[in-house]
């Protein structure tokens, strides 16, 4: 009998101590994710690579250099192909002194107060988690940026399925994709230049266009035209655009409350809105980027409940992003135990 006591103990023993050893790894990767989340969003001298405010520094580049200025935009820098057109700026990849770079031209006049307002975040917002600045020439209303040749996040499926990224193609990664995306939204909303909404996000392919996926597979934002701010204190809420919205993508609170009377809409009695209008999108972005994955499934599963908080009619009642980035990282560390467990008892 003692025996077969001993017998038990020295099994389940093992299986305990690497349960507890699971929870430990996870926790301390949930802490030092959070810790440097909190990190960026007090950084607001040091930018990419360790360079300081108004200096860039590209991946094979040794030292950080000053933003580019027009003289050197004008001379050193080389188109090569139109790689992207919208209403506001036209994108040319382009070469600088043998790096590659994104050039961005303003396609119309009508927009240029939109694409200075994109000049003016991405100087102000310059980090980790945004598209790194290289220059700009206000003259010939150019920016210059660092370029991501795996481009937006509505490539991720088809970066994902090529050979040679096939091995990068699980749960794990994903989730991660989808965490960054999180610490966007948790940036902006607490960023040093005020609260912003993403109004440029009226869609699903119209919001995966906005961040680029970098190298290492993390994501950046780049499209920063429609940032508004919200200032809560000065009783400051903003409304993306001034046409009717429609669907079931954007927010209920940026939709035109008096469509089932027949009024015709008016921007003037447009009631505006906050930054939850980013919270309530969050769970139909991760569900494109969790994808058929294995394990996705799992992933979505202990994502429920606070994705059901996001979709809260009420944005009052919907939680912040910290909190959303939160939920994440916890999910991870408890699918990592679960995993973890379940090979030690094997």
């Amino acid at each position: 009998m003692g025996h077969h006591r001993s017998s038990i103990t020295s099994l389940v023993f093992p299986v305990v101590m690497g349960c507890l050893a699971a929870l430990m790894l996870s926790s301390a990767l949930i802490y030092l994710y959070l810790e440097a989340v909190h990190q960026s969003d007090e950084q607001l001298v040091n930018t990419h690579a360790g360079c300081l405010f108004r200096h860039f520094k590209l991946p094979a580049m040794k030292n950080c250099s000053p933003w580019l200025q027009c003289s050197q935009i004008k001379a050193e820098i080389r188109k090569i192909k139109l790689i992207g057109q919208g209403a506001v700026k036209k994108v040319y990849l382009a070469e600088w002194r043998g790096h590659k770079v994104a050039l961005s031209e303003l396609a119309s006049l009508e927009y240029r107060e939109d694409f200075l307002h994109g000049l003016s975040m991405l100087q102000a917002l310059q980090g980790s988690l945004v598209v790194q600045l290289v220059g700009f020439c206000l003259e010939e209303d150019t920016i210059v940026s660092q370029h991501h040749p795996h481009g937006s996040l509505l490539n991720l499926k088809g970066v994902l399925a090529q050979q040679k990224y096939q091995h990068l193609n699980t749960w794990h990664i994903r989730l991660r994709l989808a965490t960054d995306y999180i610490s966007i939204l948790h940036y902006l909303h607490n960023s040093p230049a005020g609260r912003r909404v993403m109004c440029d996000s009226n869609s699903l392919e119209k919001t995966l266009s906005q961040f680029l996926l970098t190298n290492d597979f993390h994501l950046v934002v780049n499209d920063l035209d429609a940032l508004p701010e919200v200032n809560p204190s000065r009783g400051a809420l903003v409304k993306c655009g001034s046409r009717e919205l429609t669907g079931q993508f954007v927010a209920p609170e940026q939709l035109w409350p008096f469509r089932g009377s027949g009024q015709p809409f008016s921007d003037d009695l447009m009631p505006p809105y906050d930054e939850k209008t980013d919270i309530w999108k969050i769970p139909d972005i991760t569900q494109f980027i969790m994808g058929s994955t294995q394990g996705g499934d799992l992933v979505q599963f202990h994502l429920f409940q606070i994705h059901k908080e996001c979709k809260n009619l009420d944005p009052k009642l919907r939680p912040s992003a910290l909190n959303v980035l939160k939920a994440y990282t916890s999910v991870y560390g408890a699918i990592v135990r679960e995993n973890s467990g379940y090979r030690d008892m094997l």
